[in-house]
């Protein structure tokens, strides 16, 4: 709720101090005293146009300020954090500081939280905190979102739980909805992605490559490539090694052979040479050894003909082919092929995902029609219960032939809160047409079509705070006691700021505050070179006596008045304690 508000120099307001309480605190004082100086400071709050002739003449700038008392997580709270704002805290909840303020040239700033915020943030802020009901502002059940939501809150618990079934099955569809046209929409590009890759896989799979193959044909097609050198080579060294009559003075094999038998002739006489003949044998053998392959190596190339090589070559052209079109090296084209085959069962397995969706949106879209039905049942049924309380409280508030309606028609499409629309209708009248509750009623009117429907409402879809002005515009005697009776029973669940000047209204207070205006003089003794300004109080019990008195008749220190004040005050005082009981 509003714990203060704070007022300097706006109209004819210098400084006032606005200490408010729960339940009921009413705002009266005479004509131009400034009373509506109240609604104007809270409109600033919540955003409205700065008008630099609101500035006090002879002032620089006019300012608002509000503190507000709101429990932990409130989403006034949250919104002003975002914004930036510092919220101190206790333990009786967490405050925070709401401003404004007009320059005499028109400019405005905004503060939340002794920060600077834009006005658009203060606004969002303050309409989760208060709403206005007077002759020119906004109602707050203008919007059809605003009315649904009304609506669906005073349906109760079973228009809730059906809500909600049917707010889950809504996103359900959209999902798979929105999955199947994605679906849809990218067929014909995963039909030609599909068709390529089992094309390519197919090609791979006919040339049936194996991992490190192109490498080791490139080995093999150069050794071929040089077939006849490496023929001569590996003869010649294989005649030097072992070849029968090589030279004069023999071959290799000969040589260390006539060594060896030279070293083991005197080796007796000598440990070194025995060990060196030693060495010699053995490389003797080692020799005989590479001898022995060269021969087997001269052989296998004779096998190896023309004939191979072309085949060779051929394959080798196969797998070039892939390593062109698919990756660098036949390893790598292997890699891509075994992902591509992945890809491919994912392409293959959107059809079956197409068709398993195409089911589910129908089997969604059939539930969803029959969720919406039963929403619209209890949205029919809850309608007419509101309706018909509405009426009643508006024939209470002197406004005996209006009705209320509200209206709930079938929409063409489902939508995230049903298939229905919402309309909030009021007939002034018999015989009248039912038009939209903000243009069907008065300045007057429209407050108390307000007031009634807020009664309603209260218990089920509260504001913190609400103001009232002009909700008694044309209206008196029995209707004054109603519309003080509605306010006081709003009060229960609310806070209410009211500014009026029907005392048969202000009796149902909780708080009595008055606007008291001063009119001082000018130096020259002059009302003209003067001003005036207005001051604010906050009335005792006996303060407020008197200033029902004035309210009635006028004439504050007649006794028949005050008696008369007093009775309202106490038949007030009576009710309010009936209902709470």
């Amino acid at each position: 709720m509003i714990e203060e508000i704070r007022i300097r120099d706006l109209g004819v307001i210098t400084e006032a101090r606005l200490p408010l309480g729960p339940g009921l605190s009413v705002v009266t004082g005479e004509t131009g005293a400034g009373k509506t100086m109240v609604v104007t400071a809270v409109g600033l709050l919540l955003g409205a146009r700065a008008d630099a002739g609101a500035v006090r003449v002879g002032a620089k700038a006019a300012s608002v300020e509000a503190t507000a008392l709101l429990p932990e997580g409130h989403a006034a709270l949250e919104r002003a954090e975002e914004a930036g704002a510092e919220v101190e805290t206790s333990d009786q909840g967490a405050e925070l500081l709401l401003a404004r303020s007009v320059s005499m040239e028109g400019r405005s700033r905004a503060y939340l939280g002794g920060r600077s915020a834009p006005v658009g943030a203060l606004a969002e802020v303050g309409e989760r905190l208060l709403v206005i009901h007077g002759q020119t502002d906004q109602i707050r059940l203008k919007s059809s979102a605003a009315q649904r939501e009304a609506l669906d809150k005073f349906g109760g618990p079973a228009l809730g739980k059906a809500l909600t079934a049917y707010q889950d099955c809504y996103q359900a569809y959209r999902a798979a909805e929105k999955e199947l046209a994605e679906l849809q929409a990218a067929e014909r590009e995963r039909l030609r992605e599909a068709e390529s890759l089992d094309a390519a896989l197919t090609e791979i799979d006919a040339v049936a490559p194996e991992p490190g193959e192109d490498e080791r044909l490139k080995a093999e097609s150069v050794k071929l490539a040089h077939v006849e050198q490496l023929r001569i080579a590996a003869g010649t060294a294989q005649g030097v090694l072992s070849g029968d009559d090589y030279s004069e003075t023999g071959d290799a094999l000969q040589l260390l052979t006539a060594a060896q038998r030279t070293l083991e002739q005197v080796s007796q006489h000598d440990a070194t040479l025995e060990a060196l003949a030693s060495r010699v044998a053995e490389t003797a053998v080692v020799l005989e050894d590479i001898a022995s392959e060269l021969a087997h190596y001269s052989a296998g190339l004779e096998t190896e003909g023309p004939e191979h090589l072309a085949a060779l070559e051929a394959r080798r052209a196969e797998l070039s082919k892939l390593v062109r079109k698919y990756a660098p090296s036949i390893d790598e084209v292997l890699e891509w092929a075994e992902t591509s085959r992945v890809r491919l069962e994912e392409l293959q397995g959107d059809t079956e995902r197409i068709e398993a969706l195409q089911a589910q949106v129908e089997g969604r879209r059939a539930e969803l029609a029959q969720l919406a039905a039963e929403l619209h049942e209890l949205r029919v049924r809850a309608a007419g219960e509101l309706a018909e309380r509405v009426s009643a409280e508006l024939a209470a508030l002197a406004m005996k032939d209006a009705r209320l309606h509200v209206q709930v028609e079938e929409a063409p499409e489902p939508g995230p809160h049903g298939q229905d629309q919402i309309a909030i209708l009021l007939q002034p009248h018999a015989g009248a047409p039912a038009r939209p509750v903000g243009k069907g009623a008065s300045g007057g009117e429209l407050s108390r079509v307000m007031l009634a429907i807020e009664v309603v409402l209260a218990e089920v879809d509260p504001v913190p705070t609400f103001v009232f002005d002009e909700v008694d515009a044309g209206v008196g005697g029995r209707a004054a006691v109603e519309i003080g009776r509605r306010l006081a029973m709003l009060a229960r669940h609310v806070q209410v700021l009211v500014v009026t000047h029907l005392p048969q209204v202000a009796a149902f207070a909780h708080q009595h505050v008055r606007v008291i205006k001063n009119s001082v003089r000018g130096a020259d003794g002059g009302l003209d070179s003067g001003f005036t300004s207005s001051d604010v109080e906050v009335l005792d019990a006996d303060a407020r006596v008197v200033e029902l008195a004035r309210m009635l008749a006028g004439q504050e220190e007649s006794e028949s008045a005050r008696a008369h004040a007093q009775e309202l005050l106490d038949d007030a005082r009576q009710f309010t304690a009936s209902t709470m009981a």
